[in-house]
């Protein structure tokens, strides 16, 4: 069967990927002050970085329309998949979930599935390789869906930052404490629940010692053979390197894969953070 992948903007996809599935990224919005961003491919990251610097305000995001999830819905494709942010996140979910079922009405025979990642970044990436692999495999469209949902159930994604303020100052940390220790060097240890929300699991004196500890929390009691380790990274290639081959030297991956960030997972992420999945 054929099939269409389609994503919102903080899902970072591959080049190979794009140059080989039937896919769509549904962009995002961000603003800094008065200056708006759109999350495509003439995302500047650089700028928007230098921009988030300067201004005494934090940038906001802005999911996108469910007519633009509509728009992008047009396929010969028999099987269309939507991934995007958690619910409990952002709007990005609602609005795919409205464009389907607005796009469903006047195309009746189509499959259509909405995955609620409960993630971002590479939580999302995840997604979007299983429905490939599962397509390529030949499973029934039912049969795809049934297995990535049980499969997102078991997955976790942490993530360590050198600053939560964009994260805080946007509403996302729900109940979460921002750490007012930076004189420390304190970073905290942040995860997404199966909610889809975000916790805080633990913290250490230094980017480098939390990174380590994310490894140790991350590997225990959770089997890594067969899966691919994803590492969304916001300018800070080197780490992101440096924490692929941490891992490798203690656990054996499928694949393992280092997605540049995109504008939402940079808003977010903001400059030197990570987000890490498998």
């Amino acid at each position: 069967m054929s099939y269409k992948v389609i994503v919102d903007s903080c899902c970072e996809l591959t080049e190979e990927y794009r140059s080989n599935v039937e896919c769509a990224i549904v962009p995002m919005g961000i603003t800094v002050d008065d200056y708006h961003i759109i999350d495509d491919d003439t995302f500047d990251q650089q700028d928007f970085l230098r921009r988030a610097a300067a201004s005494p305000n934090c940038p906001k995001s802005n999911c996108s329309s469910p007519e633009a999830y509509t728009n992008v819905m047009d396929t010969d494709a028999e099987h269309i998949y939507i991934v995007t942010l958690s619910a409990e996140l952002s709007g990005s979910y609602n609005s795919a979930v409205l464009g389907a079922r607005m796009y469903e009405e006047e195309h009746e025979g189509k499959k259509i599935h909405v995955f609620n990642s409960r993630s971002a970044a590479s939580g999302e990436t995840q997604i979007a390789f299983w429905i490939r692999e599962y397509e390529e495999q030949g499973l029934l469209f039912e049969e795809i869906v049934e297995i990535i949902e049980k499969k997102i159930d078991e997955r976790r994604t942490f993530f360590v930052l050198e600053s939560l303020e964009a994260l805080r100052k946007n509403g996302r940390l729900g109940t979460v404490k921002a750490l007012v220790a930076n004189v420390l060097s304190i970073k905290p240890i942040m995860a997404g629940t199966l909610e889809g929300t975000i916790v805080q699991m633990g913290q250490a004196r230094g980017i480098d010692k939390a990174l380590s500890k994310m490894i140790d929390m991350m590997l225990e009691n959770n089997t890594t053979e067969g899966k691919t380790l994803m590492i969304s990274q916001c300018n800070c290639p080197e780490r992101a390197e440096k924490l692929r081959l941490d891992f490798l030297a203690r656990a054996k991956f499928k694949d393992t894969l280092i997605l540049e960030a995109r504008g939402i997972t940079s808003l977010y992420a903001s400059d030197g953070g990570v987000v890490v999945t498998f």
